[in-house]
């Protein structure tokens, strides 16, 4: 069983025509990926690297199967663009877009949710399972095929812990980038419900990073009903208060949000929490040994 997305992943792109969606395209059907339609208004019936073009998902949907859409789109049009795919009937959208206004991801998570679609993301690097299939903007030649579920605020920490994993000879059994944006489709807590379910995940890196109580919500859930080994990491420990980290949800405001609370919630419920990410891949070693 695989999270998410695997070899039956029919992937439909919005803004496939676009610099970004273009490029981006072109890496997912080399990895595997299975791309069956694209999407951009006034471009329908061009077929655009080898794929479909389609004025509406709706239409890609009906015309090709889909059942995954990932989202090129920009900001200002970003959200209606995932709603648009959850209400066409798609099972999962995966929103890559950076700065899509917080007002507009309050309405669009609320549709999604309605409509029975998963949403991962905004600002976030999408998901891959190895060896399967890639929607997102991750270097699919760093991950292998594993047993090792990673959920990440962070897109480059998440292939630096790749990295570490695959050099200690553990692979992936899925990688998820959920976003550092502070509304996004999917939390920690959602996904570690799914990893607790799959038969191909032993354990679980977490990595997040300050601001929020995503990280304290998922600690509470590890302790009452995750079972399998987690090994954790959190971004901006030397970050100042009301000095924003990269990401828009990256903020310590009001003395909330700080690395020190998260990571004391997570050691508390059991997490092994790295002090470096230089260490990730040795300290799951070492959990699982």
């Amino acid at each position: 069983m695989s999270i998410l997305v695997d070899k039956d992943t029919r992937l439909l792109v919005q803004g496939i025509t676009g610099g970004e969606g273009t490029f981006h395209t072109g890496k997912m059907k080399e990895y595997g990926t299975e791309v069956v339609a694209g999407v951009t208004p006034g471009k329908g019936g061009q077929k655009h690297l080898g794929v479909p073009v389609f004025n509406t998902v709706r239409e890609g949907v009906e015309k090709t199967g889909a059942n995954t859409s990932i989202v090129f789109v920009p900001p200002a049009f970003a959200a209606d663009a995932v709603m648009e795919a959850a209400d066409a009937g798609i099972a999962l959208v995966v929103c890559i877009t950076e700065g899509i206004p917080a007002r507009d991801m309050v309405l669009a998570k609320k549709r999604v949710k309605s409509a029975g679609c998963r949403l991962v993301g905004p600002n976030c690097p999408g998901v891959i399972t190895p060896g399967e299939a890639k929607v997102g903007i991750m270097p699919g030649f760093v991950h292998e095929p594993g047993r090792i579920g990673i959920i990440s605020r962070s897109g480059t920490l998440t292939y630096e812990a790749v990295g570490q994993l695959v050099e200690v000879g553990l692979g992936q059994s899925t990688a998820i980038g959920i976003g550092g944006d502070p509304i996004i489709g999917s939390t920690f807590t959602d996904l570690l419900r799914l990893f607790a379910h799959d038969d191909g995940t032993d354990a679980v890196v977490l990595i997040g990073e300050i601001g929020g109580t995503a990280e304290q919500e998922a600690a509470e859930f590890i302790s009452e009903s995750f079972k399998k080994p987690v090994v954790a990491f959190i971004a901006g420990q030397t970050a100042p208060p009301g000095r924003r980290m990269g990401h828009a949800g990256a903020i310590i405001s009001g003395g909330s949000g700080t690395a020190s609370e998260k990571m004391e919630a997570l050691e508390q419920a059991g997490v092994t929490v790295c002090d470096s990410p230089a260490v990730i891949g040795q300290t799951m070693v070492h959990m699982l040994s």
